[in-house]
């Protein structure tokens, strides 16, 4: 099981640290044939493609959730019903997004979008196309949750890296030899979409297995309803929390701001890099450990995972923020770019970070069948933030947006572990913010802050300041798995695996 664990992780990783890769690389090239106003429609699309997992309703976490509990224990008839009766679903919506997107495209290109220089028909194409692809990509997420449940989160990686490749890459070629327009850009994402739903589709069924025919079963869904819709008003609500400040955004600000604010969005991204393999690893091993009764191991996995994650997340944060501006005007080639993106990135981190380390205790949530606590603390940081984002980022534009960003997920770290830890592991919360995760987040704020007086003393020349980063970087991280007598036993039976034992 280990090995598996390891595997998965590594894959997960990869994968995170290639399609990262890819997506950064391409945007300078994306700005240079499209103009910075049309990757803004670019960014509405990614924030589209993230809001309609609202649709979802809990679906792809629940079929994680039940092909692991199938897995452990060895009976998979009922988990490949509901696979095929989720999947009928799946595409069912996905033909309703087309049509809808296509019917209030004119709606939202006239009085949505704050298109300046694009024309009102350009932006209402493209807004139509968008729908497509959004259809088109939409069963994908099914798929990938009934494979990362069978841990074969290697298979899915995979896949993924592929399409990203596809798309970013085959994206450039169109763009630069065919036709350097929005809708050209739109029409070869739907077309990579479709192959990749199909791919998926295959694939999955083939590590499921399909025994005999299989109809949709009411009976399938019901069983599981409770906790989908659970899950489904967390996604909801979590999506609404994360993304409130793109769709303020998006409606307040120019869409050249916007294109600026989403780049600002997709760097700091980078830091999901860590974290969602880390969930994608120990989801399904919580929900394993739950359904057999193994409540001991269960927290020690648990803390397990957050020190890590904030041994490796807090350094990685703190340096990025510290060495923003030139990472992004080496990235966009542009100096008037990076001196508007920097600023917000810098915040964006930090708060990237914050939300990060909360994926841990959703896991343990999850894992459990406790969906209600979520619920509430979800809804209650809705009902606050959406008004101070709106108000933040009418007198402040889009720093506005990135300062609500931080005040949004340092409000959840503290009460979603408040609440957490009064229904799994009661009193465990101080501990939880004081050795899991606070003494990390000292370390790196202690060491960022020494940071700043030695970058002040450099150059601007980036090939300066990245080795001293590195430096920077790596004290933090050192310093952070000293501070962790767990972190440090591990450190110690990996060196030994490896180089007395003899074993990879």
């Amino acid at each position: 099981m280990q090995v598996t664990l390891s595997r998965n992780l590594i894959a997960g990783l990869v994968n995170s640290v290639w399609s990262a890769l890819i997506a950064l690389a391409v945007v300078p090239f994306y700005i240079k044939y499209l103009g910075i106003e049309a990757y803004g429609l670019v960014g509405f699309y990614l924030t589209s493609q993230t809001l309609l997992q609202l649709l979802d309703m809990g679906m792809a976490s629940t079929i994680n959730r039940e092909v692991a509990r199938a897995g452990a224990s060895g009976n998979m008839r009922e988990a490949r019903s509901l696979l095929h009766s989720l999947s009928t679903i799946y595409w069912g919506i996905a033909i309703l997004i087309a049509i809808l997107i296509l019917i209030f495209a004119p709606l939202i290109a006239n009085f949505w979008l704050q298109a300046k220089t694009l024309e009102p028909q350009t932006v209402s194409r493209s807004v139509m196309l968008i729908g497509v692809v959004l259809a088109c990509r939409w069963p994908i997420g099914l798929y990938q949750g009934a494979l990362i449940g069978a841990q074969r989160l290697a298979v899915s990686s995979m896949i993924n890296m592929m399409m990203v490749s596809f798309a970013n890459l085959g994206a450039i070629f169109v763009l630069s030899y065919l036709s350097s327009t929005i809708q050209a850009f739109f029409i070869w994402q739907a077309c990579v979409g479709f192959v990749y739903a199909i791919t998926m589709h295959v694939t999955t069924w083939h590590i499921i297995g399909r025994e005999g025919s299989l109809n949709f079963e009411v009976a399938c869904i019901r069983r599981v309803l409770k906790f989908s819709l659970g899950v489904g008003s967390i996604s909801v609500c979590g999506l609404l929390l994360g993304q409130v400040d793109k769709i303020i955004l998006s409606s307040t600000v120019s869409l050249d701001d916007f294109g600026k604010y989403m780049m600002a969005n997709m760097v700091a991204s980078s830091l999901y890099i860590i974290v969602i393999p880390v969930f994608n690893t120990i989801y399904p091993r919580f929900s394993s450990l739950v359904a057999q009764g193994k409540m001991n191991e269960l927290k020690y996995r648990y803390r397990q995972a957050t020190q890590w994650i904030s041994i490796v997340l807090f350094p990685a944060a703190m340096i990025l923020s510290l060495l923003a501006k030139p990472l992004i005007e080496t990235w966009a080639g542009d100096t008037s770019i990076a001196s508007d993106v920097a600023p917000l990135a810098s915040i964006l981190f930090w708060a990237y970070a914050l939300h990060g380390i909360m994926h841990v205790p959703y896991a343990l949530m999850l894992s459990r069948g406790e969906t209600a606590p979520m619920l509430k603390i979800y809804g209650a940081l809705i009902a606050i933030i959406a008004p101070v984002t709106f108000l933040i980022s009418v007198y402040f534009g889009v720093l506005g947006g990135a300062l609500a960003q931080f005040l949004l997920f340092i409000s959840y770290m503290f009460i979603g572990i408040w609440v957490t830890h009064r229904r799994c592991y009661t009193g465990y919360a101080s501990v939880w913010l004081t050795k899991d995760v606070g003494v990390f987040l000292a370390v790196s704020l202690s060491v960022g802050s020494c940071g700043i007086f030695i970058m002040q003393m450099l150059s601007d020349q980036i090939y300066v300041l990245l080795p001293v980063g590195g430096g920077i970087w790596f004290l933090a991280l050192l310093l952070s798995i000293c501070s962790s007598k767990n972190a440090r036993a591990d450190c110690i039976r990996y060196w030994n695996r490896i180089f007395l034992s003899g074993e990879s």
